[in-house]
């Protein structure tokens, strides 16, 4: 009798879309301009875990944090958000991340927080057809939905990055990669 070994091969991390090449770009830039996308984006630079400069509370950004906040914000706007809903995790960083890149305050759903295994349907259920979502969360919350949609070994999320999946007009859900802070430089110029 012989020994019969594999294994089955997934994905450790979602696409990194900063070079994933022009077909990807344009196939998410494609789902933006339809109103399809879901981005969780992760907070920026926390003061509890950075010796930056803190901007207030010590559960909040650092001032390196809001920088970088608003050049994603600027990725965001520049994609254009006449037809996005930004919604936040109440907790401080959080918010002060979504303020940094849009320059005004977020709607804040405690949903964001917590997360847990019904987050890949609460962001389903909060997608609305044709408009996109920004969700600004936690690592741990983006580690969630990363598991519930087939990547349970996936690379934590780096501050400021964002998942972004499509969700079409049936809410059938599909991840499409990530947009590291960085790679927002380069989808300006695609």
């Amino acid at each position: 009798m012989g020994l019969v070994s594999g294994f089955v091969w997934w994905p450790r991390s979602p696409t990194d879309l900063g070079h994933a090449g022009r077909a990807a770009t344009s196939q998410w830039l494609s789902a933006w301009q339809a109103g399809e996308i879901v981005a969780l984006v992760r907070h920026t630079e926390r003061c509890d875990r950075s010796s930056n400069p803190c901007l207030g509370p010590a559960d909040g950004i650092t001032q390196v944090g809001s920088e970088a906040a608003a050049a994603v914000g600027r990725g965001f706007t520049q994609l254009g958000m006449q037809q996005a809903e930004v919604l936040s995790s109440p907790l401080t960083r959080t918010v002060q991340t979504a303020h940094y890149m849009f320059g005004s305050d977020a709607v804040t759903q405690d949903w964001l927080a917590t997360c847990g295994p019904t987050l890949r349907d609460d962001v389903v259920a909060h997608k609305s057809a044709g408009h996109n979502l920004v969700l600004v969360t936690h690592s741990g919350c983006i580690s969630d939905f990363e598991k519930q949609t087939g990547y349970p070994h996936a690379v934590t999320a780096e501050y400021g990055s964002a998942l972004l999946l499509r969700v079409d007009a049936h809410g059938q859900l599909k991840v499409l990669g990530i947009i590291n802070p960085v790679a927002w430089s380069q989808v300006k110029n695609q």
